[in-house]
C-alpha cells in the first residue's frame, strides 16, 4: 500500500512540475513575440543588424511550431530564449551604430570648426576686433551686475536633449573668436529650463547643456580654466511659463563674461 501511494505521489509531482514547465515556456514564448515585435519593424535595428533581426525571427517562428504541435516545454523555452537574445543583440548593434555616428558627426563638426577657426585667424589683429565687437553685438547680450551675457537659446538643442545643434556652431564661434582676443577674461556658462517637469531632471539638464556649450569651447582651444559651469533648472525664468512662447524663452544657456581684468561678478 504505502508502495502505491508513493507511486501516485510521485506521478502527481511530475504532472505538477510538467504544468509548470509549460507554463514557464509560454512565458518566456510571450517575451520573445514581443521582443521580436519591438525590432522587426524598426528600420535603425533592420539597417545595423538584420542578421540579427532574421534569426531573431527563424528561430522565433521554431519556437512557435513546437508550441503548436508536439514539441516539448524545453524545446519551446529553448528556441524561444535563442530567438531573444537575437532580439538583444540587435538592439544593442543599433544603439551601438547609432552613438558611433553620433560621435563619428560631432568629430567632424569639431574639424570643420577649427578649420573655420583657423581661417579667421589669417585676419589681422584689429580686423578681428572690429568684426568680432560688431558680431558680438549682434547676439542676443544683456549687460547687467553679472557682467556682459550672451543667451544661447532653445533652438540650438534638439527638445530634451543637450546636445548642440549644427545651426549653433556659429555662435560657438564667436564666443571661441572673442576669448582668444581677450585672454583675461573669463565666463561662467549658466543652464536654465522652464518649469515642465521634474525638478531634479531639469536641474540636470541644464547643467549638461551648460556643460556642452562649455565642452564645445575647450575643444575648440579655449582653457578649461577659464570656464565655469553652473546648471540652475527651472531657477530666474526671464518669462512667464504659463505659454509656449514663455516657456521656449526660459529654456537657455546663459555665458556671462567677467570684465576685462578677469573679475566675475557674483554668482546667482
Amino acid at each position: 500500500m504505502n508502495g502505491l501511494q508513493g507511486m501516485c505521489g510521485a506521478l502527481l509531482v511530475a504532472a505538477l512540475s510538467g504544468c509548470a514547465t509549460s507554463q514557464d515556456a509560454a512565458q518566456q514564448l510571450q517575451k520573445a513575440q514581443a521582443s521580436f515585435e519591438s525590432i522587426r519593424d524598426n528600420t535603425e535595428v533592420l539597417r545595423s543588424a538584420p542578421k540579427d533581426v532574421i534569426r531573431s525571427g527563424e528561430t522565433l517562428v521554431r519556437a512557435e511550431r513546437f508550441s503548436s504541435y508536439l514539441g516539448s516545454s524545453e524545446d519551446v523555452m529553448h528556441y524561444a530564449y535563442l530567438s531573444q537574445r537575437y532580439s538583444d543583440i540587435a538592439k544593442q548593434k543599433s544603439l551601438l551604430t547609432a552613438n558611433n555616428e553620433r560621435a563619428a558627426k560631432l568629430e567632424l563638426e569639431r574639424q570643420r570648426l577649427q578649420l573655420t577657426l583657423r581661417e579667421a585667424k589669417l585676419l589681422t589683429l584689429q580686423e578681428q576686433n572690429g568684426l568680432l565687437g560688431e558680431q558680438m553685438v549682434n547676439l542676443v547680450t544683456t549687460d547687467t551686475e553679472r557682467g556682459l551675457v550672451i543667451t544661447i537659446g532653445d533652438v540650438l538643442f534638439d527638445a530634451g536633449h543637450a546636445d548642440l545643434k549644427a545651426s549653433a556652431n556659429r555662435t560657438v564661434l564667436k564666443l571661441v573668436q572673442f576669448l582668444q582676443l581677450h585672454p583675461l577674461r573669463v565666463v561662467r556658462i549658466e543652464g536654465y529650463t522652464d518649469s515642465s517637469g521634474d525638478t531634479q531632471q531639469n536641474i540636470e539638464l541644464s547643467q549638461a547643456r551648460a556643460q556642452t556649450v562649455a565642452d564645445a569651447l575647450v575643444d575648440l582651444g579655449i582653457d578649461s580654466k577659464r570656464i565655469s559651469v553652473q546648471g540652475l533648472g527651472e531657477s530666474f525664468p526671464v518669462a512667464e511659463n504659463a505659454s509656449a512662447k514663455g516657456r521656449a524663452q526660459n529654456r537657455r544657456v546663459e555665458v556671462v563674461f567677467s570684465d576685462e581684468q578677469g573679475r566675475m561678478g557674483a554668482a546667482r
